[in-house]
């Protein structure tokens, strides 16, 4: 039953991605077809254009993420796992995060002291894990929500939304993964790609969502009014409703990565990954609207 289960997710991933370069490749195609009108080189121009940015936002971040070693943390927390058989792959790790800024020199040398020892290397390896590599792969995560924020607020197109969606996404899985130097098991990979396909089909269908239908009160009923103030306010509805799903994302792929780092069945890290992404939203927001006037205004300088 566990292998149909690794099974089951694969394939759901891969169908999951397939449906979302379906939905992009109509756009493409749609696009191209109205650039034929006026030129047909332009249209040309525009696939090879389309399938070199495929390539380099979409096929190379799920390669790097496939073909990265797989790891389970599992081994570091559970004390009745074999430390000497996983001795290789905690070196391997070790090596990679000794090269990271962001961790003391005191830590560092605790890892270096442990290197010869598995057991050692075991518990220096968890302490790493525990704090400082969590602190760090979280701001990752609020960082590319806040790019999602940016770009599906200013953006005030479906299908625009939808590619930066997946790409800001798998660009966050990638660097995750690049980051830690193994990456999920195959069946949390599936797992990941759905919820990266959601993400990507909720951005495209904000667009066309009636806020004042779903909050139905005098206070926004007031913005009918006032057009400007409708589209900022349905534009900062979308950008925050997107940075929420991309927050809940990442969170779902570290604890994939971090697998029982706290004793955490996978049912209960889908469950707590929306409580904790709620948490880390309000400043996901309040830095998002800090950039967002220097951002609208780098792209009206990129115009002129």
């Amino acid at each position: 039953m566990k292998k149909l289960g690794k099974v089951f997710w694969i394939t759901a991933g891969l169908g999951a991605l397939f449906f979302v370069v379906l939905l992009l490749l109509s756009s493409v195609l749609s696009l191209g077809e109205r650039l034929r009108t006026v030129a047909p080189f332009l249209e040309y121009a525009f696939y090879a254009l389309s399938a070199a940015l495929f390539l380099l936002l979409v096929v190379r971040p799920i390669m790097i993420v496939v073909l990265s070693p797989t790891f389970s943390m599992d081994s570091l927390f559970d004390e009745q796992t074999n430390a000497a058989k996983n001795f290789a792959m905690y070196r391997k790790v070790t090596k990679n995060l000794l090269e990271e800024s962001y961790l003391s020199e005191e830590q560092k040398q605790c890892l270096r002291d442990a290197l010869n020892d598995p057991m050692a290397l075991k518990t220096a390896l968890s302490a790493v894990f525990d704090v400082p590599v969590k602190k760090e792969i979280n701001q990752m995560i609020v960082r590319h929500a806040e790019s999602v924020f940016l770009s599906t607020a200013i953006s005030q197109n479906g299908r625009l939304d939808l590619a930066a969606v997946l790409v800001i996404n798998l660009r966050l899985i990638k660097e995750l993964v690049v980051k830690c130097g193994f990456r999920p098991s195959y069946a949390s990979l599936g797992k990941l790609a759905l919820n990266v396909m959601t993400a990507a089909i909720v951005a495209e269908s904000l667009e066309d969502i009636n806020f004042n239908e779903l909050f139905p009160n005098q206070g926004l009923k007031i913005l009918d009014e006032v057009p400007f103030l409708k589209l900022v306010t349905g534009s900062l509805a979308q950008g925050a409703g997107n940075a929420l799903l991309c927050l809940r994302v990442g969170i779902i792929c570290r604890n994939f990565l971090f697998m029982n780092l706290k004793g955490q069945t996978r049912a209960q890290i889908r469950k707590f990954a929306f409580g904790e992404a709620v948490l880390l939203f309000p400043s996901v927001i309040a830095e998002s609207i800090k950039k967002m006037p220097s951002r609208v205004k780098a792209i009206f300088e990129k115009a002129d």
